[in-house]
């Protein structure tokens, strides 16, 4: 398998004022195409910070991160943000999914920012949406459905234009046991179906029990979760 995602030397240190805080130091990562991929930490640990780097949502301070082949930080902010919206998926402990619309318009929303026709945009969120089990609640806006629909529905968002890699932040932080049992099965399944690599950050040590291969940041580093 090749690698969809390689992080090469990867560092971030904040800086306000004269006060530097390191987060990520020299930092290095393969995910190969269709992994399942879990990363534990303890709370501040920079879980988040690393997410952003690797969805091209922020700079890092050294080091490269490469998605399929490309280096994305090499790249101006319109073509980044371009980037981003073709090969990269998001899925978020609380959903951040846009209230004021339904559910097939929230996930036709990243084909139609990219330039999409609509009704082709809003042709592939139905079928998104039927594989992700909700084609009864397409009209829905997120007020009418429950937590676990809502977050069903995020995931058929970051389904939808095909990306390489899927990063997923806390995606079951914020489910009842069986909902998120529910969630992890649904993102076995499209793995399986679309080959989709999943980036999961998680303090869900019974999640990330069980995807393909389980690491934790400590100290900035990626390790073996039982070094």
């Amino acid at each position: 398998m090749s690698s969809v995602l390689s992080c090469q030397q990867l560092s971030k240190v904040y800086r306000q004022g004269d006060v530097e805080t390191p987060v990520l130091a020299d930092l290095n990562l393969e995910v190969k195409k269709g992994e399942l991929l879990a990363i534990v930490g303890s709370s501040g640990c920079g879980k988040s910070t690393f997410l952003h780097l690797a969805g091209a949502l922020d700079l890092p301070s050294a080091g490269h991160v490469f998605i399929n082949d490309i280096d994305i930080h090499t790249l101006d902010d319109k073509k980044r943000a371009k980037f981003r919206n073709q090969h990269i998926g998001f899925i978020y402990q609380f959903h951040h999914l846009m209230m004021e619309f339904t559910a097939e318009e929230n996930v036709a929303m990243p084909l139609l920012i990219r330039g999409d026709a609509p009704k082709l945009a809003v042709l592939e969120a139905r079928k998104v949406l039927e594989q992700v089990g909700l084609a009864h609640r397409m009209s829905h806006k997120p007020s009418a459905l429950s937590g676990g629909e809502r977050q069903r529905v995020a995931i058929a968002r970051a389904l939808v234009t095909k990306p390489a890699i899927i990063l997923a932040d806390e995606p079951t932080g914020n489910l009842d046991f069986d909902t998120a049992e529910a969630i992890y099965q649904l993102i076995k399944q499209l793995n399986q179906q679309v080959q989709t690599s999943f980036v999961v950050v998680t303090h869900d040590l019974t999640l990330a029990g069980k995807m393909d291969r389980q690491l934790k940041l400590d100290h900035g580093k990626l390790l073996p979760l039982d070094e």
